[in-house]
């Protein structure tokens, strides 16, 4: 409620939605009191001009991805490098631990998303590799999966659209040049527009069997960039 009471105080919270309690909000956050300012700080004195996440856009995520920008060491916020592709977690592990990843890579893991998983799994175990193997000093990882609160590095998830729908993920070959400007909030894969077309054209979807709720699931779930809920969609898509 100190939180809420904060963003009232920019008028930036709707206090008339009724809550469980039997009360609207603002009954609830103006009895509130903070007691620590340098805790939850007045929007005049931020701890930092930004928040802790940052959306990036570019043709890898025409609907967007997540990093979180606070925990990336100042040298990769700007990175570009040769793509080394994963079609699953399990594979990439088996990578690390055979010290086949290069400095300076940008890993792809893909088909990790909300259909794909299927669930979105979070890609924790691969950041933790990568930092204990010394590589989030200068490897990027890039993923249409999820991450927890506890990850670091460059890791850039929830990529959308997500490989399993075609996404531009699912184009991502070997060696590619992969771009990542945090500051500008770009993600961007340098391979010409015509080149992507052709892989386009050439991509098919891979064959994955489902049955029951999970068939329900892949059916109907929306992309991250809509917080994966069941929504639309057929049991024949």
């Amino acid at each position: 409620m100190g939180v809420m009471k904060r963003l009232a105080e920019a008028k930036l919270v709707d206090g008339s939605v009724p809550t469980v309690s039997g009360v609207r909000m603002e009954v609830q956050h103006r009895a509130a009191t903070v007691c620590d300012d340098d805790v939850i700080r007045p929007l005049a004195n931020p701890y930092r001009p930004t928040g802790g996440l940052a959306m990036l856009f570019g043709n890898l995520a025409p609907k967007g991805a997540v990093v979180k920008e606070s925990a990336v060491l100042p040298q990769m916020l700007v990175h570009e490098g040769p793509a080394v592709v994963f079609d699953d977690e399990a594979t990439l592990m088996e990578a690390i631990e055979k010290d086949q990843i290069k400095p300076g890579s940008v890993v792809v893991i893909r088909y990790v998303g909300p259909k794909g998983a299927p669930g979105m799994p979070e890609m924790l175990t691969p950041t933790s590799a990568l930092a204990g193997a010394g590589l989030d000093q200068s490897v990027a990882l890039i993923t249409d999966g999820r991450f927890s609160g506890a990850s670091r590095g460059a890791s850039i998830g929830h990529v959308a659209p997500e490989a399993l729908e075609g996404g531009p993920i699912a184009l991502v070959q070997n060696g590619d040049l992969i771009s990542i400007d945090i500051p500008k909030r770009s993600l961007t894969l340098k391979v010409a527009d015509g080149e992507l077309e052709r892989r386009k054209t050439a991509w098919q979807r891979p064959a994955r069997e489902y049955s029951g709720v999970l068939r329900r699931y892949v059916a109907c779930v929306s992309g991250a960039e809509t917080g994966a809920v069941l929504g639309g969609g057929t049991l024949a898509s």
